[in-house]
């Protein structure tokens, strides 16, 4: 098959032929249709981002495909099934607390990089082979329409930080780092999902403007101006009532007081979710947050129903993809998606590759 190969950190995608991909008992192959490409690709690839990939391998993360072959154990998925590959791949002999790998693009630690020996290669290739429970069923779609449904790779990183928040119908959410890829799709899904109210936060005025015209007067914007107090005054303001849940889902270069200007927003027995990259320390008030119950989590990624239900969410047009604004690129052109989704990152646009 022919494949992108990433064949050492800060090198460009080489053109290659690998082998295809041989099937096993609890795996399923596909060949891929479309896979979407993070505008912070470059940063993986160039190692700036520190990501544990034994290399050489094909990367990516998610794809769009139909099924080539399934394994015995395999009930339901047939060939030609339109699927979504999930790549969140858990180790299966640790139910409590997996391995955990992003499979084509980085290992959690000593067991993700395991997994990685054996699910190796990413979407950027004709064909992939992944775990059977990682095949998410599409039903029918149109062949050119397998590009808008990349856009489930972007949604359910949010969606994963919604449902550990436990965001419930008619209540209010913060989501912090609103105007960024994922945090204008997590605006989406949170009003599909029943939110009374979204507050939205960010610098970017544009991209407020746009939130708050694509979806109506349930998003409130607030355009932050660096100062920690006066930008949580103003998010408290923007509130039509207590703010019931905070979502972060600022990137590595966000400031500490960003994170703690949005986060103290949030209401007694509130919850606060944290699933942005912020590389800094976090100081919260300790009696604060003792005395008024409120719940401190982390999220990464999502939990293995997530993907079904999300599909669910799209199918019944509480969420839509005609939101994303698509570049597509056939597999020899890699190189410039890659450099393409950096320069055109942000909300609602999606860089794609087409194998």
């Amino acid at each position: 098959m022919k494949a992108a190969v990433l064949k050492a950190f800060g090198s460009p995608l080489a053109i290659e032929t690998l082998p295809d991909p041989i099937l096993g008992t609890g795996e399923v192959i596909v060949d891929v249709m479309a896979a979407s490409v993070v505008s912070y690709a470059n940063e993986a690839f160039s190692g700036a981002r520190n990501y544990l990939l034994d290399l050489p391998l094909a990367p990516g993360i998610g794809a769009v495909g139909r099924v080539r072959a399934v394994g015995p154990d395999a009930t339901r998925l047939a060939a030609g099934d339109w699927v979504a590959c999930d790549p969140t791949v858990r180790s299966r002999d640790d139910a409590l607390s997996p391995d955990i790998l992003l499979q084509g693009w980085t290992a959690g630690g000593e067991g993700g990089l395991r997994l990685q020996a054996h699910f190796r290669h990413g979407p950027f290739a004709e064909r992939i082979m992944i775990p059977t429970e990682n095949a998410v069923r599409l039903g029918a779609i149109d062949t050119a329409d397998a590009a808008r449904w990349c856009a489930l790779n972007t949604l359910l990183v949010p969606y994963g930080g919604l449902l550990a928040a436990n965001l419930q119908a008619g209540e209010t959410i913060l989501i912090s780092g609103a105007t960024g890829n994922f945090g204008s799709a997590g605006v989406a899904l949170a009003l599909a999902m029943g939110a009374a109210c979204v507050i939205a936060p960010g610098r970017n005025e544009e991209a407020l403007e746009d939130l708050t015209r694509r979806f109506g007067r349930r998003v409130r914007a607030v355009k932050l101006l660096g100062s920690e107090e006066d930008d949580r005054k103003r998010m408290l303001q923007a509130a039509p009532g207590p703010i019931d849940r905070v979502l972060d889902l600022l990137p590595p270069s966000a400031p500490a007081a960003a994170v703690r200007a949005a986060a103290m927003t949030v209401r007694p027995h509130g919850t606060i979710v944290l699933m942005g990259g912020v590389a800094v320390g976090l100081e919260l008030p300790y009696r604060h947050l003792m005395r008024n119950c409120i719940t401190l989590r982390g999220q990464w990624m999502f939990p293995r129903e997530a993907a079904v239900r999300l599909v669910g969410l799209i199918r019944s047009g509480l969420v839509t993809l005609d939101h994303w604004d698509i570049t597509e690129f056939g597999l020899d052109r890699v190189n410039e998606a890659v450099a393409h989704a950096a320069a055109n990152g942000g909300p609602f646009k999606m860089t794609v590759i087409r194998p």
